[in-house]
């Protein structure tokens, strides 16, 4: 089976402005896809990927219309000062089942990122993070998910077998799955108010990482060190604020605004460790004057930005572009130890395995905060430290 079996193509003449693009524009650099496009000596960066499907997009109808609308507003963009290499995969269309669409986006992600291609999926509802996320099972390696959301979409009252994958509870299904693949989870924008106790509970049993809304917003650098350790990224479009973004039957009044969904983009495209990210919840029936639908063109602008502009500095190799540094903790015989990449500035820091744990590595570098460093230097544990051991025994 070809993954062109999985995809119409775009109908450029939907999309395409009358007097058509200019050749700095994206519509013009970005190549369609062709059955032999993976075959072709052409390095492809990056995919894009509709997927139209909202069956279980709750209270959400429309969202799987999404595609068409984010790409007209993305092909007027210019392109930056590099050569992009983008491949627009067009649209999987909904399945006979919904389960059919979600092994369509699985197969797809898995054969995508095996070959070194990002995909860029653009909702469709979220809950197709789910088939987001089962596309690396096959592939043998962990999963660090990061969700941008204002909610945890946990079925607090379903288990196992009886969760429904839907927008609302698809978590539930990730963190249940058998065999479990998932090494870290983290929440970015969480509203409280949205969130149960008993979620809160299952973030702090599990050593997953939850973000108020309210820590981040006006510090929006506090989330690069988490966006930095995502394997792949689910974007909820209704973790922005309904001004800057309506475009969603789900809109609420707080969120981030417009300029920090755009830097969290452009923090996830400069991670060198990220295979995926996707878009979702945005339905064209509830925008405004297109608003909602540039918004959503410029964050992928900016990850193709930060993806273009990636320093390659991932720890440890070669070493002497690193600084390492080792402080001591009042109350443990052991020290904790950080790197710091002469290139970019960015901080790591070693959390060594367990008895239990790898024998290929001695340790597991975890991205921080220069503030975690300053809370080591003081001679205390920092909280990053202890919820990673916990995670590795």
């Amino acid at each position: 089976m070809s993954l062109s079996d999985f995809f119409t193509p775009v109908d450029l003449k939907t999309i395409t402005p009358k007097n058509g693009y200019y050749a700095s524009h994206m519509g013009d650099r970005i190549e369609q896809y062709a059955a032999d496009s993976l075959d072709q000596e052409q390095k492809i960066d990056i995919a894009i990927i509709g997927v139209m499907e909202d069956r279980n997009a709750v209270d959400n109808s429309g969202c799987a219309l999404a595609p068409d609308y984010v790409r007209e507003k993305l092909y007027l963009l210019n392109e930056g000062n590099y050569n992009t290499k983008i491949v627009d995969f067009g649209n999987i269309k909904p399945g006979a089942t919904i389960t059919d669409t979600y092994f369509a986006l699985k197969t797809v992600v898995e054969e995508l990122v095996k070959k070194d291609i990002i995909p860029i999926i653009i909702g469709g509802g979220q809950d197709l993070t789910y088939a987001q996320y089962m596309g690396y099972e096959n592939l043998e390696q962990r999963v660090d998910l990061v969700v941008i959301d204002s909610h945890f979409d946990l079925d607090d009252d379903a288990f196992g077998d009886t969760i429904e994958t839907t927008s609302q509870s698809y978590l539930s299904k990730i963190f249940l799955h058998e065999p479990n693949f998932l090494f870290n989870f983290s929440n970015l924008g969480y509203q409280t108010y949205f969130i149960s106790q008993a979620g809160l509970r299952v973030m702090e049993k599990l050593f997953f990482d939850a973000h108020r809304l309210g820590a981040l917003s006006g510090n929006i650098a506090v989330a690069e060190p988490i966006i930095r350790n995502a394997s792949m990224i689910s974007f909820d479009v209704n973790a922005i604020r309904s001004s800057d973004a309506m475009g969603s039957a789900n809109a609420t009044p707080n969120g981030f605004y417009a300029e920090e969904a755009c830097q969290l983009c452009r923090y996830a495209g400069f991670n060198d460790k990220l295979t995926s990210i996707g878009f979702y919840e945005f339905s064209p029936a509830y925008d405004s004057n297109g608003q909602t639908a540039t918004l959503v063109a410029q964050m992928i602008w900016y990850f193709i930005d930060g993806f273009y502009n990636r320093k390659k500095d991932f720890p440890l190799n070669p070493k002497s572009q690193y600084l390492i540094y080792k402080t001591s903790l009042k109350h443990d015989e052991h020290e904790v130890v950080f790197v710091k990449s002469k290139k970019s500035d960015r901080w790591w820091m070693q959390v060594p395995y367990p008895n239990t744990g790898s024998i290929n590595e001695r340790f597991h570098l975890v991205p921080c905060q220069y503030n975690d460093y300053k809370t080591a230097v003081s001679g205390e544990m920092p909280d990053l430290w202890w919820r990673t051991y916990q995670k590795l025994i």
